[in-house]
């Protein structure tokens, strides 16, 4: 498959630097205000998830320190990246990339990353309560940290959390393993904390698909399955309301787990998109599945 120069966006208009320290290792954190109309969020860069710049192929050499290059699907491009494998000791969760529904059959897993936000995670979760659907946010440590009520709402709500990171990096596998379990545990525990109540993190889902064998295992060992994806709606580029809708129909051939994103900037289109979408997809004759654990 063609794998297309990357694309990247910047959404802040200022931003600053924090520094996390766990285990001696310290990663920069950029961080800034979106002063769009749109609401407070990170400053993230996304990478097109249709490749990755340096046009590498799927199942390449790792090209740095514990890593490979991530494939369009949020996999690894490793061998067992998406095959069967024995659970990670003590936790009886798998290290392999889900790509699959806990039901199974004609299921759908709506996933949504890089918040929580609070001007757009309550839009998304009323969309999703008027339709009865649960879905899995994939949260920003820091996004938690900074708001708990939101997380706690997500919680109540019946939905289930996965761990995206501290800093979103999407070069994270490219980087020592001890930046990887700083990215990955400092994440987990944010969102734990601010969730509350003993509510888990469920999944990990590397930015931009950035896995390797080795977060993947630390992952797996610390109770949270690493979570892939089918269907990307690149709604993080606000391309309009009715591409993410097209994009959702065509790319459904593809496997069960669709992405949408509530952070990071403007998700009106997103909260839009599902308004059409999860009644469609009942239409259709889907169900509503988390990813399988």
């Amino acid at each position: 498959m063609a794998r297309p120069t990357a694309h990247t966006r910047r959404i802040a208009m200022a931003t600053a630097t924090a520094v996390v320290l766990t285990g001696g290792v310290a990663a920069a954190v950029l961080f800034g205000s979106d002063t769009s109309a749109d609401g407070p969020g990170p400053a993230l860069a996304h990478t097109s998830t249709t490749g990755k710049s340096d046009n590498k192929p799927r199942g390449a050499e790792p090209s740095g320190p514990g890593g490979d290059d991530s494939a369009p699907d949020g996999s690894d491009g490793s061998a067992d990246s998406t095959g069967p494998a024995a659970p990670a000791a003590g936790t009886g969760i798998s290290e392999t990339i889900d790509h699959a529904t806990e039901s199974g059959g004609k299921s759908v897993s709506i996933t949504i990353d890089d918040g929580p936000s609070p001007v757009w995670t309550p839009k998304i979760l009323a969309v999703l309560k008027q339709y009865g659907v649960k879905a899995t946010f994939c949260m920003i440590g820091p996004q938690a940290r900074a708001n708990p009520a939101m997380v706690k709402q997500v919680v109540a709500a019946g939905h289930r959390l996965c761990d995206h990171t501290v800093s979103h990096d999407e070069a994270m596998n490219k980087k020592p393993v001890a930046y990887q379990s700083a990215e990955v545990l400092d994440a987990q525990k944010m969102i734990e904390d601010a969730a509350g109540g003993g509510a888990k993190v469920q999944y990990f889902r590397a930015p931009g698909g950035a896995f390797t064998p080795d977060n993947r295992h630390l992952a797996a060992g610390h109770g949270m399955r690493p979570l892939g994806w089918n269907v990307d709606t690149k709604d993080w580029k606000q391309p309009g309301t009715a591409t993410i809708v097209n994009t959702v129909k065509q790319q459904l051939k593809n496997g069960p787990i669709v992405l949408f994103h509530d952070g990071g900037g403007g998700r009106a289109q997103t909260v839009e998109a599902l308004k059409e979408l999860l009644p469609w997809l009942s239409q259709q004759g889907y169900t509503f599945s988390f990813p399988a654990v």
